[in-house]
C-alpha cells in the first residue's frame, strides 16, 4: 500500500505502558524516533515517567515527554486525536491490563490505532463505543480484501534499483531503525532511496510503499512484496530500495526473512546483529545461532552475498565496548561492522557503492 496523506501530521499519544525500553516496546520505540503519520507528542509509561522519550531510548532527547497514564498525556497535549499502541509483546495479544485504558482512550474521543492481532474493531463493546463517541478503531494487522491482493507475477524482474535487503539474526533486534537511517544516509549522500516497510510499525510511521506481512495469507505474501517493490521503482525510479527483514531465518517462532530474499530479489544483504545477545527473543533456552552461520544461512538462499553487519549495542556499557564488539565481528567474519544508530550510517553508504549502487542520484524518470 502507499500512504497518500499529504496534509502536516496530526498529534498521537503513544501506549507503552511497562514496555518502553524493552524488546516489547518496539513500535513505541519506531514511532518516538521517526513519525511522518503523526506527531507524536507524549508516551505513556510509568516506569519512566519524568524522562524525555529519546534520552530513554538513545541518550539523545528528542522532546518527547514520557508520562504516567492517559490523563497526563492528554494534560499536555489536549488537541491529541489519536491513541497509538506502542506494545509489541510476543504473539501480538493484547495485554488486558491495557484493554480498559484503551477504553477511556475512546471514552475521551481519541481514535485508536493498534497493529495487534487482537482486532479492536471486531471488539462489539468497543466498537459501539467508538461510534458513540465519533472515534476510528484501526486495525493495522486486519488482513486486505483477497481482490486488493497481488500474486507474484515475476515483474519485479523489470527493477533496476539497487536493492538492499536488510535483515536480522534475531527478531527485535533493530532491523527497521537501521533501514530507515540507511536510506536517510543515501539521501543524504545525494542517491535516491525508498523504503519498502513490512511491518505493521513501519506503516505506523508512515513509510509510502509498504506492507504488513503478519496480515497476508500465505500465497500472497510473496506478490505483495514484489508489488511494494515494483510501485516505488515504478513510482520513484529510485536508485536504491531498502528492504525492511522481519525475524530472522533461524528464529523458532519468526522465521521471516525467506520471502523476502526470493521476492524481493535483493542485490546485497546487510544483517543486523545484537552481539550479547545469547538466545532468540523471547525463547529462553532457544541458543541463537552463531553468526557465520546465520550468514551462510542468508547466502544459500538467496545466492547473494552479505556485505555488512550492524550492530545492536543492547548490553553494552559504552562506546568503546561497540567498537570493540565491531571489530570482533569483521575478525570473525571478514565483514564491514557498524552501529548505525551510534555514529550514522555514512560507511554504510562506503558499503553499498563498494558493491555496485551507482550514484550520485540518478535523474528523474530515467
Amino acid at each position: 500500500m502507499a500512504n497518500s496523506n499529504t496534509k502536516p501530521p496530526s498529534s498521537a499519544i503513544v501506549y507503552c505502558d511497562g514496555a518502553f525500553a524493552t524488546p516489547n516496546g518496539k513500535t513505541a520505540h519506531g514511532l518516538a524516533r521517526r513519525s511522518e503519520r503523526w506527531r507524536i507528542t507524549a508516551i505513556i509509561d510509568s516506569r519512566h515517567a519524568g524522562r524525555d522519550a529519546g534520552e530513554v531510548l538513545d541518550e539523545i532527547p528528542n522532546a518527547i515527554p514520557v508520562v504516567a497514564d492517559l490523563a497526563a498525556a492528554r494534560k499536555i497535549d489536549p488537541a491529541a486525536r489519536h491513541f497509538l499502541i506502542g506494545l509489541a509483546p510476543d504473539g501480538g495479544r493484547l495485554p488486558e491490563e491495557a484493554r480498559g485504558v484503551v477504553r477511556s482512550a475512546i471514552e475521551a474521543g481519541l481514535s485508536v490505532v493498534s497493529g495487534l492481532h487482537d482486532f479492536l474493531s471486531d471488539d462489539a463493546a468497543l466498537a459501539a463505543l467508538a461510534a458513540e463517541r465519533g472515534a476510528t478503531l484501526i486495525d493495522v494487522r486486519k488482513p486486505p480484501p483477497r481482490a486488493a491482493l497481488h500474486f507474484f507475477s515475476g515483474k519485479i524482474e523489470a527493477v533496476d534499483s539497487f536493492k538492499i535487503a536488510l535483515l536480522g539474526t534475531d527478531s527485535a533486534v533493530g532491523k527497521r531503525t537501521t533501514a530507515w537511517l540507511l536510506v536517510d544516509a543515501l539521501r543524504a549522500a545525494g542517491t535516491s532511496a525508498e523504503l519498502i516497510g513490512t511491518g505493521q510499525t513501519a506503516w505506523m510511521q508512515g513509510a509510502e510503499y509498504s506492507l504488513v506481512l503478519d496480515s497476508l495469507v500465505n500465497d500472497f505474501v510473496s506478490g505483495e512484496i514484489e508489488h511494494a517493490v515494483w510501485s516505488a521503482w515504478h513510482d520513484r525510479r529510485p536508485s536504491a530500495i531498502v528492504l525492511e527483514g522481519q525475524g530472522s531465518l533461524l528464529n523458532p517462532a519468526y522465521p521471516g526473512g525467506f520471502e523476502l530474499l526470493a521476492a524481493g530479489r535483493p542485490d546485497v544483504v546487510v544483517l543486523q546483529h545484537a552481539p550479547k545477545r545469547l538466545e532468540y527473543d523471547g525463547f529462553p533456552g532457544y541458543v541463537l545461532h552463531p553468526i557465520e552461520h546465520q550468514i551462510r544461512a542468508v547466502e544459500v538462499v538467496s545466492g547473494k552475498p552479505v556485505v555488512a553487519i550492524t550492530v545492536n549495542h543492547e548490553a553494552m556499557s559504552g562506546q568503546d565496548e561497540v567498537r570493540a564488539a565491531c571489530a570482533a565481528l569483521t575478525r570473525e567474519t571478514g565483514l564491514p561492522a557498524f552501529d548505525v544508530l551510534k555514529e550514522g550510517a555514512s560507511g554504510l553508504v562506503e558499503v553499498m557503492m563498494a558493491h555496485g549502487l551507482e550514484g550520485p542520484l540518478r535523474s528523474e524518470g530515467s
